[in-house]
C-alpha cells in the first residue's frame, strides 16, 4: 500500500472544516517505528486549534492532522530501532506538539511508544496514551501527591479527569470530583470520595485542599485560592473561548507563586509510556471510552467532544483488525 487515509484540515473552522484525505503511507527513518493505527483518542485540547484560537501561542502549517495519541500494531520499522518488533500490539503518543494519529499509519520515534497494556482492547487502550501519562506526571511526578491528602479534580469526567480520579484514589488520597450532574454517580464509581456539580456548587464552599488539577482552563484565580499551605496547584488547561487568556493567567501564577503552581505540557518518555501500562495491567487505571466514530465521521466525533458531557474518551476507529 502506498496511500492511506488521514483526517486533516485545510482550513480552520468548525469541525466540518476536517476532511478525509489520501496521502502517502510514511516511511519511518532511523530510530522510527511504522504503525497500523487501530484507534486514536481525541483530546479537547485540540478543539481550538482546528478552530484557528491558538495561532498565537501554537502555530500550525495547514494542512493539518488531529489526534495526538494511538493503538495499534507495528507495521514496519527502521534502522537504529531495539526494543519494538513487527506484528507487535503498542501504544504510544505523536511527537511533542505534533498531531496526525488519525490516520490509517503513523510513523513515530521508538521512544513514543510502548507495549499496549494486556487484558485491554486497542480501541479501548486508545482512550489513555495521552491523557494518562498527563495525568501520572502531573500527580506522581510534579505533585508527588501522598496517602491521605486531599485532591480535587475539576473537570473529572473527561479523558484526562477520569484517569486522576483513578490514579488519585489508587494513591490514597482522598479525591473530590467536580463535574455534571449526570455524570456525578459515574465518577463516584470511578473512586471519588465527594462528587459535586459544578454548575451548582460555590468553590468556596468545597474546602481546602493539599492538590488542586484543573482540567478546565478558567476561574483559574478562583481555584487556585483552594490550595492550602503547601499544597500544589496543577493547571493543565486551556479555556477553549480564549486559549491566550488562560496560558497568560497560568503564567502569571507561576511567577507569583513559584514551586506552589505547576503547569507544564506534557512530553513522555518511553519509560512513563511502560509506566502507564503497567498502572492499566494491574487495574489500577482503566480506560473509558463514550463512544467511537469511524475516521469517516471525524466532523460528528470532534462535535460530540464539543458538546461536552463526554464520559471518558471519544475514540477513532481505522476497521483494522488484528489480521491487517
Amino acid at each position: 500500500m502506498t496511500s492511506m487515509r488521514a483526517v486533516r484540515f485545510h482550513e480552520y473552522g468548525s469541525p466540518d472544516v476536517l476532511r478525509l484525505d489520501r496521502v502517502p503511507v510514511p516511511v519511518p527513518g532511523a530510530g522510527e517505528v511504522l504503525v497500523r493505527v487501530h484507534a486514536a483518542g481525541l483530546g479537547g485540547g485540540e478543539l481550538p486549534i482546528r478552530a484557528g484560537t491558538m495561532g498565537d501561542l501554537l502555530p500550525t502549517t495547514l494542512p493539518q492532522g488531529i489526534g495526538g495519541e494511538f493503538t495499534g500494531r507495528v507495521a514496519a520499522v527502521g534502522t537504529d530501532v531495539s526494543r519494538t518488533q513487527v506484528g507487535q500490539a503498542v501504544w504510544g503518543v505523536m511527537p511533542h506538539f505534533t498531531f496526525g494519529s488519525a490516520a490509517d499509519y503513523v510513523a513515530v520515534p521508538e521512544d513514543r511508544l510502548a507495549p499496549a497494556p494486556a487484558g485491554t482492547s486497542l480501541i479501548e487502550a486508545a482512550a489513555l496514551p495521552s491523557s494518562g501519562t498527563t495525568v501520572l506526571t502531573a500527580l506522581v511526578d510534579q505533585a508527588a501527591l501522598r496517602p491521605g491528602e486531599r485532591l480535587l479534580v475539576r473537570g473529572a469526567s473527561g479523558g484526562a479527569g477520569s484517569v486522576a480520579v483513578q490514579l488519585g484514589a489508587a494513591l490514597g488520597a482522598h479525591v473530590t470530583a467536580l463535574a455534571g450532574a449526570s455524570s456525578l454517580a459515574w465518577v463516584g464509581g470511578l473512586g471519588a470520595d465527594a462528587t459535586h456539580d459544578y454548575r451548582t456548587t460555590r468553590p468556596a464552599d468545597l474546602g481546602r485542599f493539599d492538590v488542586v488539577l484543573d482540567l478546565v482552563g478558567t476561574d483559574l484565580e478562583t481555584y487556585g485560592a483552594l490550595v492550602g499551605p503547601g499544597g500544589r496547584f496543577l493547571p493543565l488547561a486551556l479555556g477553549r473561548t480564549d486559549p491566550a487568556a488562560s496560558a497568560a493567567a497560568v503564567l502569571a501564577a507561576q511567577e507569583r507563586s513559584p514551586g506552589h503552581v505547576l503547569a507544564f505540557s506534557n512530553d513522555p518518555t518511553r519509560a512513563q509510556i511502560e509506566e502507564l501500562t503497567r498502572y492499566t495491567e494491574s487495574g489500577a487505571v482503566r480506560p473509558y471510552v463514550d463512544e467511537t466514530f469511524p475516521l469517516e465521521q471525524a466532523a460528528a466525533a470532534q462535535s460530540r467532544l464539543e458538546r461536552g458531557g463526554v464520559k471518558g474518551k471519544i475514540v477513532l476507529v481505522t476497521g483494522a483488525t488484528d489480521d491487517q
